[in-house]
């Protein structure tokens, strides 16, 4: 299994892997050992669905010593292009969709008895990108594997229509999951060795917007007309025993609401730190992206957040170069930057991508000015994230240890309750704890500390 992209697909990827082993299959991590090798595709940017078919590519040639050898294509990039993959890469044998992946392992099953009954490659293809039915899994048959840091998602897909946004298209509408069925597999995560949770959406703080709304003899909820919201899963998930942290991707600023505002407070196993983009920091840059949002609403909901949860620190996705862009609406992302106060910063440049509505348009910047701009950008969160990190200078601090550092063997690595990353010296029993640390250096993109038993 090959993964491209977003957590949402490492989520998928594992179930697909826990699918295959119910049917028999085992995992490997060497292609030449594999009979079955699988792209979990992101279409996000064009650079994405490029390193896909780069792969694939390398691939060609083992099909032709193996010609037994099945190749498949899942996801989004699978989802938007359907059988155009199969044009760019005609060694491949299945191309499915960002729903379908639970019929995986049917689907090779299917392969190879085509090809059993004597039918050629092009015979025995499979196409599968049909957006209904359910892609939910019941996953207590399985054995955990996703280590200290499980993903979770709640909901699948976008209603939104941001004009640069691929999202709608390859994932489908909104389809949230029943709070139970959440609650339950969390439990199992934990029962796995699980200690963090981050639960997955592409706009996570949405969830419960496509339940049924209850009737008024039953049970109300804190979402719209007492539908179930994700405040009332953050109560759930907060009396899991032995999950020590809850983390959030993505939100949306639309759905901010007192009551979530409200859930992070009363639940201190939910992290102080939520990716609330604001993309740009122009009014008129927001509406031709058709975001639903105004700076103004944005301040009003950051506003709702710490006046819930003072300490709270919020990170946001940027991008520069959008069509129309003009450099007075690049400043005022700068400004816009600077005045929230975003302790982490993802910063993309426009990246036209067929199908949606602003690539209809005329893409008017050019590649240097987004060169430009993505550079001042990047330097103004670089001052931004110091000056976030430096504020915790001096201060004890929760921190959940995630690992063992990559660089040094003497140091292990975790993040803080506002999702900092920060070091310090400890041997790997401290791996999957949460200890008090006091902070004593900060840098733009991390924080270091010493251990404190005191």
């Amino acid at each position: 299994m090959v993964t491209f992209g977003c957590q949402m697909n490492k989520y998928d990827s594992l179930m697909v892997e826990g699918r295959f082993r119910d049917a028999g299959f085992s995992i490997t991590e060497s292609k030449d050992d594999a009979d079955v090798i699988l792209f979990n595709t992101c279409s996000v940017r064009d650079h994405a669905e490029e390193r896909t078919l780069s792969w694939l590519g390398e691939l060609k040639h083992a099909k032709e010593t193996r010609p037994d050898l099945v190749i498949g294509v899942m996801g989004c990039m699978a989802q938007r292009r359907e059988d155009d993959v199969f044009r760019r890469a005609g060694h491949v044998d299945i191309v499915c969709g960002t729903r379908r992946f639970p019929h995986l392992p049917a689907m090779v099953n299917e392969v190879r008895a085509r090809r059993a009954e004597g039918l050629n490659l092009r015979s025995s293809r499979l196409l599968d990108v049909e957006t209904t039915g359910d892609w939910t899994l019941d996953r207590s048959d399985e054995t955990y594997t996703g280590g200290l840091v499980g993903h979770l998602a709640v909901m699948r897909g976008c209603d939104l229509s941001c004009t640069y946004c691929i999202v709608p298209t390859t994932r489908g509408r909104v389809q949230s999951r029943p709070m139970a069925e959440l609650v339950a597999e969390a439990r199992w995560m934990v029962a796995g060795g699980a200690k963090a949770i981050c639960l997955l959406g592409q706009t996570v703080n949405s969830y419960g917007e496509d339940l049924t709304v209850p009737a008024a003899d039953e049970p109300q909820h804190r979402g719209r007309k007492g539908r179930p919201s994700l405040a009332d899963l953050l109560y759930e998930m907060q009396a899991i025993e032995g999950l020590e942290r809850i983390r959030l991707i993505t939100l949306h600023p639309s759905y901010v609401t007192p009551s979530f505002a409200q859930a992070i407070a009363d639940n201190n196993k939910v992290d102080r730190f939520l990716p609330l983009p604001a993309q740009a920091g122009s009014d008129d840059v927001l509406r031709r992206m058709k975001r639903g949002y105004t700076t103004g609403l944005y301040r009003k909901r950051a506003a709702i957040l710490r006046a819930a949860v003072p300490d709270i620190e919020l990170g946001s996705d940027w991008i520069v170069g959008f069509p129309g862009e003009t450099e007075a609406d690049f400043e005022a992302s700068i400004e816009f930057l600077a005045e929230i106060g975003f302790s982490q910063n993802y910063i993309f440049k426009y990246d036209p991508r067929p199908g949606t509505v602003a690539d209809a348009g005329v893409d008017d910047i050019t590649t240097e000015q987004k060169k430009d701009r993505n550079q001042r950008l990047l330097a103004a969160a670089k001052d931004a994230g110091l000056r976030r990190h430096e504020r915790m200078l001096g201060k004890r601090v929760s921190v959940f240890v995630e690992k063992l550092s990559d660089r040094d063997p003497a140091l292990v690595v975790g993040r803080t309750e506002h999702y900092m990353p920060i070091s310090l010296e400890g041997a790997a029993d401290l791996v999957g704890t949460t200890v008090e640390v006091e902070v004593q250096q900060a840098s733009p993109f991390n924080l270091a500390g010493v251990l404190r038993s005191d």
